[in-house]
């Protein structure tokens, strides 16, 4: 046999073995840099309540926009995503803030806060399990039913009393609406916190 031969061929397999790594190297890159950016997004799956990052509808907006008609002061967004209630709520005259626990979200929802100019905005990373809702006169929640009553919970005990509630996609499981708005996955139940003063 011809060494010559012999030795191209080597050379030939030692460049299709080096491309070869260098593919499964950049796959592999990829692929964990990718599920770097969805783990936010996938994790809350993984906890015991899942709550999902699903955008406000237009029609959603149109609701909690007419049930915050007349109110002013201080909104909290709970589970606030990519801003969209805060802008609006901030829009329409009040201290608008929103709290979420996506981190990418956050971080989303302020460089837009800047670069539109939207005043009165405020967005914290927090769980909203041990974030105090006691200075907000306004609380906005698109929830997942799981979750409804002990947010309930949460709000009687925190809550002060005139509070105005607006909750999306689910309502409040023992509490009764003073206004409903829309249908469907569209329906925003308006709440008001009243207690008894002792």
């Amino acid at each position: 046999m011809d060494i010559s031969l012999l030795n191209s061929e080597t050379s030939t397999s030692r460049k299709l073995s080096s491309k070869g790594k260098y593919l499964i190297y950049g796959t592999g890159g990829l692929a964990i840099g990718v599920s770097l950016v969805c783990i936010p997004f996938v994790s809350p799956a993984l906890r015991k309540v899942c709550l999902p990052y699903v955008p406000a509808t237009t029609e959603q907006l149109a609701g909690v926009t007419k049930a915050l008609v007349g109110r002013s002061g201080r909104l909290l967004d709970v589970g606030s995503g990519d801003g969209r209630i805060v802008f609006t709520a901030a829009k329409l005259g009040f201290q608008a803030e929103g709290v979420e626990l996506n981190s990418i979200l956050v971080y989303y929802s302020r460089i837009s806060a800047l670069l539109n100019k939207h005043q009165n905005t405020k967005f914290y990373r927090k769980n909203l399990w041990t974030f105090n809702l006691e200075p907000y006169n306004n609380v906005v929640i698109f929830g997942v039913e799981q979750m409804m009553q002990d947010f309930e919970n949460k709000l009687l005990q925190e809550a002060s009393s005139g509070t105005v509630v607006v909750a999306c996609r689910f309502p409040l499981p023992n509490m009764t609406p003073i206004e409903t708005i829309g249908h469907g996955v569209d329906t925003v139940w308006k709440y008001k916190i009243e207690k008894e003063k002792i």
